[in-house]
């Protein structure tokens, strides 16, 4: 019985994460249909595809899943973007981006997600004054050291690179992301990923009790089909982080 119960369990989890893993392949695509429709079909020309196509190829979307989604009317369905504002548990500020072909099906959605999980929804602008929008260019850390991203990033034009084990990270002004995309491309090859992003410019320190609440929030609104992405001014030191990883 032991043995079954584990395969059982096993096959549950893999069943789990290969239906997160069909939502994330879901959003990426619906990002680069939108991206295609609001701009040209040709991400030679249209910085947003280029991007969209980049982040579905680095958690590899399938090809000709890519190339479907680029042709006009895809699903035939007309998405809405959406941006929705409040605050989570240990009043860290969120901004949720959304994309929708029913935001009367998606707000009251997202309301109660908030409300049953310790959130709370807020009015239009009211944190996002707590962030910068800004460009945003990510590298594995595999693309060159610290000091050689740091300077294709400053002679590119780029405001601010955040380095560490996994990613190096560097900012621009919105209006100079794809500028400074191509600049940087040059020299260290095609990104994992450039976007406009919400960059907070203040944090706000969680202990353990208030962090798994926040994430258990972060997970639920992830898993909703409508959600693209989430900003948060969350701040967690190592050891909390130790204790959530445990």
């Amino acid at each position: 019985m032991a043995g079954h119960s584990q395969y059982a369990n096993i096959m549950h989890r893999k069943g789990r994460q290969d239906a997160k893993r069909a939502k994330m392949f879901n959003k990426l695509v619906r990002e680069v249909m939108i991206a295609a429709k609001q701009g040209l079909p040709d991400p030679a020309h249209n910085p947003r595809l280029r991007s969209a196509i980049a982040a579905a190829k680095a958690q590899s979307v399938p090809r000709d899943r890519i190339e479907k989604a680029i042709k006009p009317n895809e699903d035939g369905k007309v998405y809405e973007e959406l941006r929705y504002e409040g605050f989570g548990p240990g009043r860290v500020a969120l901004i949720i981006d959304i994309l929708t072909d029913n935001r009367n099906r998606t707000a009251p959605e997202i309301r109660t997600l908030m409300s049953k999980n310790g959130g709370i929804m807020g009015e239009p602008n009211s944190v996002s004054f707590m962030f910068a929008r800004m460009g945003q260019i990510l590298y594995p850390a595999s693309a060159g050291t610290a000091d050689a991203v740091m300077e294709a990033a400053i002679e590119a034009g780029a405001d601010d690179v955040q380095s560490d084990d996994a990613l190096h990270t560097i900012y621009s002004q919105p209006d100079e992301l794809a500028k400074v995309a191509a600049a940087i491309e040059a020299k260290l090859g095609e990104p994992q990923e450039f976007k406009l992003t919400w960059k907070p410019t203040t944090t706000v320190s969680l202990g353990l009790d208030e962090a798994k609440s926040l994430m258990n929030l972060i997970d639920l609104l992830e898993d909703h089909d409508d959600v693209q992405n989430i900003y948060a001014n969350y701040e967690i030191s190592d050891d909390v982080a130790a204790q959530l990883a445990a």
